[in-house]
């Protein structure tokens, strides 16, 4: 199989002929990775990975314009001065240059699967707001906060049209909800505030035939069944550190979605214990042999793992993909 066709076998809940794999390195160790590899794209053709996740496009709002508006206003943002705050233009063609690029090098010339970045819908109002800020008016300015994300979808349902031109194959939607022990807001204000706006954009990106993921930091099993119904092909992380169960998993949604991640940036590398590691890696690609998971980090690794170890670590991971899949 080439990559592209193995991620997809995992995604439509297929066996593939090994488990894809992944991982989020460059934000924190672009500069280790090249000194060792040359670039952090030779690393990725070095372990042969199957996915690429892409960043680029325009941002929701201008950030000196944003900055402009706090000063003006003295001090926070509440939602009433976003209202008719302009937004950035998701059709400025300029903008995606880097996607095209990425597009031509990870799918054109090496037959990767390629999913790229978009904003959900707390996460990007937290920049405005403030995280602390927008819990707040998630309770105190429900009509507004619903008119702000009614404009943030009809913005990302453009954005992800426009990458989808592009030959994006998934949409991947980033929207932090949990904390460590569950969601940061009650599963109500989430059917209420969030789900309606997914829904939106999920049922956009499905109706052109494409995939579409989602990122959310946190134990988010109390809507689990609601990430079902917007129609999510991808979760990840399915964070083991934040309480949440591959049993579960297995049990009620193995044929619902597929998980991407397995290696906990929390708990697991970057904190030289090798041998833990290494029985995680284990453990973890052992389980999802026949399918179910993208082997990915469940965030980006962060500088305090050494090069040394995430070699290791992938070391493992390629040999260990290969061989439960027979083919060493």
């Amino acid at each position: 199989m080439l990559s592209r066709e193995r991620v997809i076998e995992t995604i439509r809940h297929g066996k593939p002929d090994r488990v894809p794999i992944y991982g989020w390195v460059q934000a924190n160790l672009d500069k280790q990775i090249s000194e060792a590899f040359g670039s952090v794209r030779a690393f990725e053709d070095k372990y042969e990975f199957d996915l690429a996740h892409l960043f680029g496009g325009p941002s929701t709002y201008d950030g000196n314009e944003l900055q402009d508006l706090r000063a003006k206003l003295g001090g926070e943002i509440e939602p009433s001065a976003l209202l008719d705050f302009p937004m950035c233009d998701p059709n400025d063609s300029a903008a995606y240059a880097s996607i095209v690029e990425q597009v031509e090098h990870h799918k054109n010339q090496r037959s990767r699967f390629v999913y790229v970045q978009t904003p959900g819908f707390f996460e990007a109002m937290n920049e405005p707001f403030g995280i602390e800020n927008h819990l707040a008016y998630l309770l105190m300015y429900p009509d507004e906060i619903k008119e702000i994300y009614r404009k943030q979808a009809e913005w990302n349902k453009a954005f992800a049209m426009n990458c989808l031109d592009l030959g994006v194959d998934m949409i991947h939607v980033s929207d932090d909800w949990g904390a460590q022990s569950g969601l940061m807001f009650s599963p109500k204000v989430w059917w209420e505030m969030i789900f309606p706006y997914h829904k939106q954009v999920c049922d956009a990106v499905k109706a052109r035939g494409a995939y579409v993921s989602l990122h959310s930091d946190g134990n988010i099993t109390s809507v689990l069944d609601g990430i079902v119904k917007l129609g999510f092909d991808v979760v990840h992380p399915f964070q083991e550190s934040a309480g949440m169960d591959y049993d579960l998993y297995k049990s009620k949604y193995s044929d619902k979605f597929v998980i991407m991640g397995g290696l906990d940036v929390q708990t697991t590398i970057g904190f030289g214990k090798l041998d833990l590691l290494k029985s995680e890696i284990e453990r973890v690609l052992t389980l999802f042999a026949n399918g179910g998971m993208l082997f990915c980090t469940t965030h980006f690794v962060q500088d305090h793992c050494s090069i040394e170890e995430l070699t290791f670590a992938y070391d493992l991971v390629y040999e260990t993909v290969r061989k439960l899949a027979g083919q060493s």
